[in-house]
Formats: structure tokens, sequence, C-alpha cells
């Protein structure tokens, strides 16, 4: 059943290549991205030397590592799960051998391998040619960072899943999955790093899993976040993983009992 998992993996790696040329054109988007981003701050920054905790130079990093994983971490699972829900295609997968969220999760980490190796490693590439991007020298940040890239994967992929499931009660969520990937990068620190929030929102943002995506791996990359810390945030990461865990499996369960698909 493993090796099963494993080519849901292996075939949506395959997939993505088929349409590999929509990533390539998706890299100088991202580049445009963080060139936009890097100019604006420069001009925030004027003459100051620090801003929220960052320097000027940890801030081009910051901005640099937080677009190219979000490459890495993005997709669409929730939409997947809706259209099967509305197509009535997810009854099939009620019969078959395996769970069906897994596979989901599965399919995801697929998609994320072909942008981790096609997108975000050579977008990566060219931010550092054409930006003062400073990339760690400490064998360890570098080691603590690919981990935490892996868990903002499957934290991003649990909070998809969850709003993708939410069909299973409603009859469109399309304006839930709108309203989420909003939040995800308003609140992850994409757009914002969160120490850059008021006190009262950065604070609130503490017990949300938001943080748990982009800024806290990006504050360890950057070097923010040293020693004991990387540990801390780790523990972040972990507890909120788990965490998710739970509401995915209450309603992936009510919802084998509530199948209702329209049209069919």
């Amino acid at each position: 059943m493993f090796s099963a998992y494993l080519d849901f993996i292996r075939i949506r790696f395959l997939m993505m290549l088929a349409y590999r040329v929509n990533y390539y054109s998706g890299i100088l988007i991202y580049t445009l991205n963080i060139g936009v981003y890097y100019f604006t701050w420069q001009a925030i920054y004027g003459s100051q030397q620090t801003l929220g905790g960052f320097t000027a130079d940890q801030m081009t990093t910051y901005v640099a590592v937080s677009w190219m994983a979000r490459a890495f971490y993005f997709n669409n699972l929730d939409r997947e799960i809706a259209n099967d829900i509305r197509d009535g295609s997810v009854a099939i997968q009620f019969i078959r051998p395996y769970n069906y969220v897994f596979v989901k999760m599965m399919q995801g980490l697929g998609e994320g391998l072909f942008r981790l190796l096609l997108f975000m490693g050579p977008g990566m590439i060219i931010a550092c040619i054409l930006f003062p991007v400073k990339l760690p020298t400490d064998p360890a940040a570098w080691t603590a960072f690919l981990f935490m890239l892996l868990m903002s994967f499957l934290i991003n992929s649990q909070i998809n899943i969850f709003t993708g499931l939410l069909s299973f009660f409603v009859e469109n969520n399309e304006g839930m999955m709108r309203m989420k990937r909003v939040l995800v990068d308003l609140f992850s620190g994409v757009i914002v790093p969160i120490s850059l929030f008021p006190g009262w929102l950065s604070g609130i943002m503490k017990f949300l899993p938001f943080q748990a995506i982009t800024f806290l791996p990006s504050s360890v990359f950057t070097g923010r976040i040293q020693g004991a810390g990387i540990w801390q945030v780790l523990g972040i990461q972990l507890f909120w993983f788990t965490i998710l865990i739970l509401p995915i499996f209450l309603m992936w369960r009510s919802a084998r009992h509530r199948l209702f698909v329209q049209g069919g």
C-alpha cells in the first residue's frame, strides 16, 4: 500500500512535466514579484538600518526565499477536492482501497517536488544573481530550513484539504477558497513579515498556524532566528501539523455520511 501512495507522487510529478512551460513562465513572474518587493522595501528602509527586526539585507533575502518557498508549498488541493465533490467523482474514491485524503496529500507532494526542482531551485539562482540575496553559511541553518520547508508544505496542504472538504457541507465554497488564499498569503508573512504587524495583531498570529508556513522558516533562513530558537520554531510547526490532523479527520469522517452531488 505504501508503494501505491509513492506512485501517486510519481504520477503527479510526471503530469506536471507535461505543463512545465507554465512553470518556466512562473519563474519569470515570481522573479518580477521579488523585484517589485525588493525596490519597494529599499524605498521604505531609506536610511534606516533595521525595520521590524530585519536589516535591509535580511529583508531582501527574506523576500526572495519567501516567494520561492511559496512556489514549493503552494497547491490547489482545495479546488481539486471541491471539483471531485461537485462532479461526483469523489464517490468512486470511497470504494477504492486507499485513503482519499492521504492520496491528495501525496499528489500535492508530487507537485511540490516538481516545483522544488524546476521552479524554486532555478528561481532562487536567478534571484541570487539579480538581487543581493545572502545565503546562510551554517549547514545547520540549511538543514533546519529544508525540514521546515517540508513542514510548511504539510501545514499549508492541511489547510487546503480542510477548506476543500467544506464542499461536502456547502453547495459552493469558491468564496471560502478565495478568502483562504488571501489569509494564507497575508498572515503567513509572504506579503509583509509578521513582525511588522501591529502589536495586537502579531500577538494574535502567534496563536494561528499561518506563521509556521512562511514567516518562521524564512526567519531561520535569514539568520534572524538562530541556535536554540530554531528548535523552538520547529516545535511550533510540529505542534500545528499535529493539531490540524484532528479537524481533518473529524470532517472527513462526517463527510463520508453526507455526500451531496449537484446534478449527480
